[in-house]
C-alpha cells in the first residue's frame, strides 16, 4: 500500500526509514504485530539490492533471484500484512531527548511524529577519491555495473576493488564489454574463493594486481579515455585506455542525518545497546548496513531488520496506550 501523500502532522506507532532488506524485514514483523508501519522507502527503494544482479545466497531461492525481484517480493510480503509505503526521502530527524516522547521524521515538508523509529538507510558506494573521478562521474566513471553495463557493450572497462562486489561487477561487465581489467592494490583478494575462481576463469577479464588507480583522464569530449595506474610495490606507472571505470571499494553508511543526535562509530556505523538493536536514543533502533560493516549481506541485513522490529515492538509494549 503506497500512501499518496504525507499529512503534515502524521502520528505513527513505528516509522521505518529505508526500503532495503533490513527495512522491509522490519516492516514485515511490525506489520504482523498489527502496527501498520509506515515505511519511508525513498525515491529509489530497495537499497543496494536494486543495483544487484543475480543473488545466489538468499535462503529460499534455490535457483537464485535478481536483486530487484527480491526487493519486490519482500515488499509485497510486508504490504500483505498492512505495511504502508511512501516514496519520499527522509530529509532529517528530530529525536526526542526524553523516553516516551515522540520522535520526528522530516520528509518533503511533512513532520511525521513516531513513537519508535527503525533506521535502515543502508550505505552508498565509497568513492575512490582520485583526481578526475568526480568530474567524470556519469561520463565514464560509475558505481553500478548492473545499472550501466549495457552502455559499455563492446568497449574496454576497468573495475577497481578486491571484494565480492568488485568480482560481481567484473563478471557482470564481462557479459557486455570487450575487455574488463580488474585493478586491485594488493596481490591477493578478500573476495570469496568461488568468485575469484570465476573471475580468473573468465577470458575477457584481466587482473592488474598489485596496482592502484591514481587518476582518471578525460578526452576532448569530456568523457573518460584513460586511467593512470601505479604499481603498488615498485611505483611503476601504467596508462590504460578505457571507456568506463566502475568503482567497487566498499560503502559509506548513510548515517549523516542522525549525526550529532545519536552515537556513531568512527566509520559512521551506529552502535547498538548490548543484546538489542536500540541505539543510544531510547525508541530509536538501527539495522542493516547502518550497523554492520563486517558481514554486509542481504540475509544478515534482513535478520537485523527483524531484530530491530522485535525490539521496537517490545519498547511500544512497555510504553502502552497506542497512538489514537
Amino acid at each position: 500500500i503506497r500512501e499518496p501523500s504525507l499529512p503534515p502532522d502524521a502520528r505513527e506507532e513505528i516509522v521505518i526509514v529505508g526500503g532495503g532488506p533490513a527495512g522491509l524485514s522490519a516492516a514485515l514483523y511490525a506489520a504482523r504485530a498489527r502496527l501498520a508501519p509506515l515505511v519511508v522507502e525513498g525515491a529509489r527503494p530497495g537499497g543496494l539490492l536494486q543495483e544487484t544482479g543475480e543473488v545466489e545466497n538468499f535462503p529460499g531461492y534455490p535457483r537464485g533471484v535478481e536483486g530487484p525481484q527480491l526487493v519486490a517480493d519482500l515488499r509485497e510480503q510486508a504490504a500483505r500484512f498492512g505495511a504502508r509505503f511512501v516514496g519520499s526521502d527522509a530529509s532529517g530527524f528530530v529525536l526526542a531527548k526524553s523516553p516516551g516522547d515522540f520522535h520526528e521524521v522530516l520528509s518533503e515538508g511533512a513532520r511525521i511524529r513516531a513513537r519508535t523509529i527503525v533506521l535502515a538507510m543502508g550505505a552508498r558506494p565509497r568513492p575512490l577519491g582520485v583526481p578526475g573521478e568526480e568530474a567524470l562521474r556519469g561520463r565514464g566513471v560509475a558505481y553500478c555495473a548492473v545499472c550501466d553495463a549495457p552502455l559499455f557493450a563492446g568497449r574496454d572497462v576497468l573495475v577497481v576493488g578486491g571484494g565480492d562486489s568488485a568480482m560481481e561487477e567484473a563478471l557482470g561487465l564481462a557479459r557486455h564489454a570487450r575487455r574488463v581489467v580488474l585493478v586491485h592494490r594488493r596481490p591477493t583478494f578478500r573476495a570469496s574463493p568461488i568468485l575469484v575462481e570465476r573471475v580468473r576463469g573468465e577470458p575477457r577479464i584481466e587482473i592488474f594486481a598489485p596496482f592502484e588507480v591514481v587518476e582518471f583522464v578525460a578526452g576532448g569530449d569530456g568523457r573518460l579515455v584513460r586511467a593512470r595506474l601505479r604499481r603498488a610495490d615498485d611505483g611503476e606507472s601504467h596508462d590504460l585506455a578505457v571507456d568506463g571505470a566502475f568503482i567497487a571499494i566498499g560503502h559509506v553508511p548513510e548515517s549523516a542525518l542522525v549525526r550529532g543526535q545519536i552515537d556513531l562509530r568512527p566509520d559512521g556505523t551506529i552502535p547498538c545497546r548490548e543484546g538489542t538493536r536500540e541505539t543510544s536514543v531510547a525508541g530509536v533502533f538501527a539495522c542493516g548496513d547502518l550497523v554492520d560493516s563486517r558481514y554486509r549481506q542481504a540475509v544478515t541485513a534482513a535478520g537485523s531488520g527483524c531484530e530491530a522490529a522485535l525490539d521496537a515492538i517490545r519498547h511500544l509494549d512497555r510504553l502502552g496506550s497506542p497512538v489514537g
